[in-house]
């Protein structure tokens, strides 16, 4: 008897973790350029940031979220 959970949790997939990934990068890029001042490279990384939400959506649409047939569950 294996105790070891196959729950999909929270999140817990290649889309949401290569989305959050892309937002994290986004968001210290635009934390560094708003500190310089340098508001076209603050505005990059809010697209950027918009650039990691789309690809979390078209890696989910693609199977690798949750529910996707290409996501496989890790106990934890």
């Amino acid at each position: 008897m294996s105790t070891e959970s196959v729950e999909p949790g929270h999140g817990h997939s290649p889309a949401a973790w290569t989305a959050v990934i892309i937002m994290l990068i986004a968001f210290t890029i635009g934390a560094v350029a708003f500190y310089f001042e340098a508001p076209l490279v603050v505005w990059g990384a809010a697209g950027l940031a918009i650039v990691g939400l789309i690809v979390g959506a078209i890696m989910k649409r693609a199977g690798y979220g949750v529910d996707g047939p290409k996501y496989q569950p890790k106990g934890h």
